[in-house]
């Protein structure tokens, strides 16, 4: 694929390339006159990509395509030895393009962010026919079925030096400055953590051992089964009991589910937050726990966002070390534990507890 980013820029049902009905809208290919182009048109939103006709002749064919959504994204065509793509195309405007498709079938998706737009479900399919074969087919439904998406498993246990991560500034405040325009209602929050929240070099050494499962079954049937045990500066114990996810999305902050495997995302992506330096993650999942502090519960409804993701602290003074991280080494396992909805901020410094265990692994379990 060809990678892309857009720098200044729901839960996925099955992220399925699956085999398409031959209809469009209105049930048959578009079909062009002799010499002129097809004309298809296009929408992209968070976060899918729809078509006026999933299937076309072969020949030219123009593209008109429109970004209804919030953020950047952009479009390209991929199949049959061809790989053309737009322009970022800024939220309310248009672009065009026009290729010439051979028979065939051809993945339709949304490039930005180096694949964290198609992953997050930005992608369709489009089929190309001889002329000959364009009349429709006899309806059949199993045609147009999608299969049952494949349920994956990862298990992670933390490892190697354990710090808890204290509120202070952001280090990198002046490339994250042009995606934080993208977030509308978000913004003023979120620039408000650039000078003193959870993203910050303000680190102390700590103990504590992780371990969680994390199914993804697409939609809202994922699961997650974890316990955290950690002590804070402040010799404070700390207990968390993941048994469920959470899945109500918010705009940038898509929840998959609860549990997504594999993606490219945070920094300069405008996908999540860019307080976090751009990473490669292979698990993050978002979840309600119960917290225990000394023994004693204080919320069944913590809400958890946890990464195993590629490294961004460097050793010895755990510095966020860069801010396109994502080429790293995937083992940094991030803990990240907040009040729940209409709940008073926790004891404890910045009213959150952000734990990192430095040198973590992970292994997938059979489906």
């Amino acid at each position: 694929m060809n990678s892309m980013l857009a720098v200044p820029s729901r839960n996925v049902a099955g992220l399925l390339f699956t085999a398409l009905a031959l209809g469009g809208t209105a049930g048959t290919p578009a079909n062009r006159i002799a010499g002129d182009p097809a004309a298809v048109s296009a929408k992209l939103s968070e976060w899918k990509v729809e078509l006026s006709h999933n299937s076309i002749t072969a020949g030219p064919v123009t593209f008109t395509v429109t970004n209804t959504g919030n953020i950047p994204h952009a479009f390209e065509v991929e199949g049959q030895g061809i790989e053309r793509e737009t322009t970022v195309i800024q939220p309310g405007s248009s672009a065009t393009l026009t290729l010439t498709l051979k028979p065939g079938t051809y993945e339709v998706y949304c490039p930005v962010g180096n694949d964290s737009h198609k992953k997050l479900g930005m992608q369709t399919g489009l089929r190309v026919l001889r002329a000959a074969d364009a009349a429709p087919p006899p309806y059949d439904d199993a045609a147009t079925r999608e299969p049952a998406p494949k349920v994956q498993a990862i298990r992670v246990t933390g490892g190697g030096p354990v710090i808890q991560i204290l509120p202070g500034p952001f280090p990198f405040p002046d490339s994250a400055a042009p995606i934080l325009q993208q977030f509308g209602d978000e913004r003023e929050g979120l620039e408000s953590q650039v000078k003193n929240g959870p993203y910050s070099n303000n680190v102390t050494p700590s103990t504590g051992t992780f371990t969680f499962t994390a199914w993804d079954k697409g939609a809202v049937r994922d699961s997650v089964d974890g316990i955290a045990e950690f002590t804070t500066q402040d010799g404070v114990r700390w207990k968390l009991v993941l048994d469920r996810v959470q899945t109500k999305d918010v705009p940038h902050h898509p929840r998959f589910g609860g549990v997504i495997l594999g993606l490219y995302y945070h920094g300069n992506t405008a996908v999540h937050t860019p307080l976090v330096p751009t990473i490669n993650s292979a698990v993050a999942l978002w979840a309600f726990g119960h917290l225990y502090k000394n023994g004693g519960l204080v919320t069944d409804n913590a809400l958890v966002h946890v990464m195993l993701l590629s490294r961004t602290r460097r050793d010895g003074d755990y510095a966020l070390a860069c801010w396109d991280c994502s080429r790293n080494k995937i083992e940094e396992l991030q803990l990240q534990i907040l009040p729940g909805p209409g709940e008073a901020k926790f004891d404890a410094a910045g009213g959150f507890l952000f734990v990192n265990w430095e040198k973590s692994s992970s292994s997938k379990l059979a489906s």
